[in-house]
């Protein structure tokens, strides 16, 4: 049995991936024209009153409201009702358009609790796919390895008469519902379809889309969130990766109808390139380790946990590359206090190993969360940066979830590099209204505990961990 368990845990820890996973995409030259920044952004002012700024949403309905041939989304969380009816009255008035979502399977508590709102899609005529999440490789190996040796295989869905509680986002029917021990046992392998994209047509021909840390999703509403809207054939390597993947999990839809016709953009200065799972890692650590004395590298993120990006980090400091890091203190999520792993304790490590020369702001999260994932490093000529559903963490960028980013690469004074940086600025420095912060200082919440220290890397290591 010990053997057994073994060998299935190593070969689904290790096992091919799937097609469409690990997109590495050229380099595709692009207009100013051809993107947009854009950011949500949440804080308080000094009577606790909540002031935001959002646009992700807004601009995810225009490109649903454009579309005429196809839509492809595809989101870790859904059920915004905006979204949700937006895609039926636009199915209504153009109903040769194809339209194919893919979720992962927590929107329907992994069987446990359907979903009435991909029971309103599908009714619509839309394709609604859920994420065969066992063809993924196992992160939480341990358990998973278990599991598919003694039980996975003992119900397609887990659904049934409930009675353990239901831990999940509360508008997914969280605490409405009970779950059985099957839903659970399929939520402790802690893998997940992570991507939110959504990629269509701009009824000109052209294809348009979005790349975001943004989910669709009404308990995430007030979340502080980046996103990159890009348009051309930057986008068709992560469209062939959506379809692709949902062909894996049990789509039989016709490809061809999801095609733009191919335009060849103009050479400018700038460039964009699709990026997923363990191809952001190595983007990343290729770029943190090109930075050289007198360069510099902005994080902005929800979690960061991977040995690999913090050791660069580090090395990065040690070149004197100014490194500077806004973090989510972990501490909310959904109502749940958390307990601060991993950010708290790795922030407390890359201050501390770089003797005070890696500099880390706190954001002033009030029950929402700092849930954007932006690295951008640059220099006095040029700016690259990375964003979308990819944390800095094991699980998101060693090929286990699914993720979807975008990179560019820019002139450091265009349009693009000057509003994210000055996204950046703004929430760094505090600059905005008066009596508004954004941002803490780093000992508000550092945490040097070696416990929380080494208990985060046995979880990160593990994979016995949510993020």
């Amino acid at each position: 049995m010990l053997l057994a368990w073994g060998g299935i845990a190593y070969w689904h820890t290790h096992k091919p991936l799937l097609p469409g996973m690990h997109v590495n995409g050229n380099w595709v030259s692009v207009t100013p024209a051809q993107l947009e920044f854009i950011a949500d952004i949440t804080a308080a002012d000094a009577y606790g009153r909540p002031v935001s700024s959002h646009a992700i949403l807004s601009e995810v309905l225009d490109v649903v409201r454009s579309a005429r041939r196809f839509l492809v989304l595809d989101y870790f969380l859904f059920d915004h009702p905006q979204l949700r009816d937006a895609l039926i009255e636009r199915r209504r008035v153009e109903p040769h358009l194809q339209v194919l979502l893919t979720v992962d399977p927590i929107n329907e508590a992994y069987g446990g609790a359907p979903s009435a709102d991909l029971a309103l899609l599908r009714a619509a005529g839309i394709d609604v796919v859920l994420t065969d999440l066992d063809r993924l490789r196992d992160s939480n190996y341990w358990y998973s390895g278990l599991w598919r040796l003694a039980f996975g295989w003992w119900s397609d869905d887990g659904r049934g008469n409930g009675w353990l509680p239901n831990p999940l986002p509360n508008s997914l029917d969280g605490g409405s519902s009970k779950l059985t021990l099957r839903a659970w046992a399929r939520l402790i392998n802690f893998k997940a379809n992570h991507r939110k994209v959504i990629i269509g047509d701009d009824g000109e021909g052209k294809m348009v889309g979005i790349v975001t840390s943004a989910n669709p999703h009404e308990a995430s509403h007030a979340h502080s969130n980046v996103a990159l809207k890009a348009a051309g054939q930057a986008l068709a390597p992560l469209l062939a990766s959506e379809l692709a993947l949902a062909r894996e999990s049990g789509w039989r839809g016709d490809i061809a109808l999801f095609q733009s016709p191919e335009i060849e953009g103009a050479v400018t200065g700038t460039r964009v390139q699709d990026l997923t799972e363990g191809a952001i890692r190595t983007q990343l650590l290729a770029r943190i380790g090109a930075a050289s004395k007198g360069d510099s590298i902005d994080i902005a993120m929800f979690y960061i946990a991977d040995r690999d990006v913090v050791e660069a980090l580090l090395a990065a400091s040690q070149r004197a590359v100014s490194v500077r890091l806004i973090l989510d203190p972990n501490k909310d999520a959904f109502g749940h206090a958390k307990s601060g792993i991993p950010n708290r304790p790795v922030a407390s490590e890359l201050v501390a190993a770089s003797n005070g020369a890696i500099h880390v702001r706190w954001y002033r999260t009030h029950g929402e969360q700092f849930h954007s994932k932006l690295v951008m490093v640059y220099g006095d000529e040029s700016l690259w940066l990375t964003l979308g559903s990819a944390n800095l963490t094991r699980r998101n960028l060693d090929d286990f979830n699914l993720e979807a980013n975008l990179a560019a690469e820019l002139p450091r004074g265009s349009q693009l590099a000057v509003q994210a940086l000055g996204y950046f600025d703004t929430l760094w420095s505090n600059r905005a209204a008066p009596g508004v912060e954004y941002t803490a200082d780093f000992a508000v919440y550092a945490d040097p505990t070696q416990a929380h220290y080494w208990l985060y890397r046995f979880m990160e290591g593990t994979g016995l961990s949510t993020f």
